[in-house]
């Protein structure tokens, strides 16, 4: 076989220097991606290793990593536990692949799920990405009226995915490109009750019936930091009940102890009928997903002979990442990762009042629970405005632009000054962590952000744009 150009092995990509990295993004995964990595001080680094909290880079540097992976790493980074199971599955040389055969990890895997969920949530579907469990879920949902009604409801702040269907269901600004849409999707308020009663009301066929095979919701939005209260929920539940609606609540992000109970949901004994997850089930290690249904879901929509594979994934239960769930889930359990949520949650919200206390116009407020935090700033900009005057006009006209640059100008001082990687959002700086999180590296996030905040906005932002931004922007 020839091939024109030397392959690469693994060997060479362990070798590769920081700037052939940059060339390959440029060259075969997209030029945008290294032009806006390289904006941030980060992007000048190389991670050896990952252990727990931290990273470990090539230059030498020992670095806390506060992002939390965006929900993937509850775990950490390359937990021991999981390690052991992944190598003892490669060891034994087990079979990953054929769906004919039964799997004894996907048997157990299933089983664990239904254990650690309430009332009959008994029936996941392992796929591979909390879109693709969406996806799924959307699919599950429609096929459970047999195609006799065409309306799903979603929220107007949603982030279900990127795929189609999923991004049908999103309200995210995030998503901004006028994608086509799966037919039938209306959006509600978020938290607005009568909202979803409006829109029930208004979507009923002629004789009376509902149009509605499902609504979808996140009760916990990670982006946003809103969450649905109890009293919500149980009005949500009988609305659905009152007219044979699908329930899902998607705790893609939210799910295994990230806000303090395994998953929200479930602080209010109120039960969807399919739920979604992803990121921590996999322990860090594996890219997994599912959407678990209940009972009489199933019975209704694959649990016969004829429909039973009309939903079906090359890698759905792949060997390997079964495994590994099974150990996550077992960590968590033997662990106890609700306890350590709750804990970690609770030292947060102290250090987050302390520093509200040294920075009282500057810090509004610290919104979050369990390890899902975000710190809300009131950001004056004339503050930072011989900083912005290195900008373009245009840029600097708009607000929500500007905002995001003082906040990067944070997190990557953070990073350069403190060795402490984290993210932010238009809402404000993320401190998410792993649930594993020590009171130390608590406190060393902290003392990060306090010293930021202390060097002022106007050095950090300018520091920021000088070094970084318009370097980037000269490309």
């Amino acid at each position: 076989m020839h091939i024109n150009k030397k392959l690469l092995t693994i060997d060479d990509a362990e070798r590769v220097s920081l700037k052939e990295i940059k060339d390959l993004y440029k060259a075969y995964i997209n030029p945008v991606y290294e032009d806006v990595f390289s904006t941030f001080a980060i992007g000048s680094e190389l991670i050896e290793r990952a252990e727990g909290l931290w990273l470990y880079t090539r230059s030498g540097k020992k670095v806390l990593d506060a992002t939390g992976g965006q929900g993937v790493l509850n775990h950490g980074h390359n937990h021991p536990r999981i390690l052991a199971a992944r190598i003892r599955y490669q060891q034994q040389q087990r079979m990953e692949v054929h769906k004919t055969i039964f799997s004894p990890y996907l048997a157990a895997l299933s089983a664990n799920v239904a254990a650690m969920l309430p009332a009959d949530l008994n029936y996941p579907f392992f796929c591979n990405s909390g879109a693709e469990a969406v996806d799924g879920a959307i699919k599950m949902a429609h096929k459970y009226h047999a195609g006799s009604r065409s309306q799903i409801l979603y929220s107007d702040i949603s982030y279900h995915g990127k795929l189609l269907g999923a991004g049908s269901i999103t309200g995210s600004k995030e998503l901004h490109y006028g994608f086509p849409k799966i037919p039938g999707t209306v959006a509600y308020e978020y938290g607005n009750i009568e909202s979803i009663r409006r829109t029930v009301s208004a979507l009923r066929k002629k004789d009376g019936s509902s149009d509605i095979y499902a609504i979808f919701l996140e009760p916990y939005s990670a982006s946003t930091g809103r969450k649905c209260d109890g009293e919500f929920l149980k009005a949500l539940r009988e609305i659905c009940d009152k007219d044979n609606i699908i329930l899902v609540f998607d705790e893609v992000f939210t799910g295994w102890c990230k806000t303090g109970n395994l998953f929200y949901f479930m602080d209010y004994g109120v039960v969807p009928d399919i739920l979604t997850t992803s990121k921590s089930i996999g322990g860090g290690k594996s890219s997994l997903s599912a959407f678990v249904a209940r009972t009489p879901v199933l019975q209704k929509t694959f649990g016969n002979h004829h429909d039973f594979v009309l939903h079906s994934t090359t890698y759905n239960g792949f060997g390997e990442e079964c495994a590994t769930a099974i150990e996550a889930l077992n960590i968590i359990a033997d662990d106890d990762y609700v306890s350590q949520s709750r804990r970690a949650g609770a030292m947060i919200s102290a250090q987050i009042a302390a520093l509200q206390a040294k920075f009282p116009g500057l810090v509004r407020e610290g919104v979050g629970q369990g390890t899902l935090f975000s710190i809300r700033l009131n950001i004056k900009t004339e503050l930072v405005e011989s900083a912005l005057r290195l900008l373009p006009v245009t840029m600097v006209k708009q607000d929500r632009f500007v905002y995001q640059v003082i906040l990067a100008g944070i997190t990557d001082w953070m990073f350069s000054h403190y060795n402490v990687y984290t993210s932010f959002t238009p809402e404000g700086i993320n401190f998410s962590p792993p649930v594993i999180v020590q009171p130390g590296e608590i406190e060393c996030f902290f003392a990060a952000l306090e010293g930021t905040l202390q060097a002022g906005l106007l050095a950090t932002t300018t520091t920021f744009i000088s070094n970084r931004f318009l370097k980037f922007l000269k490309r």
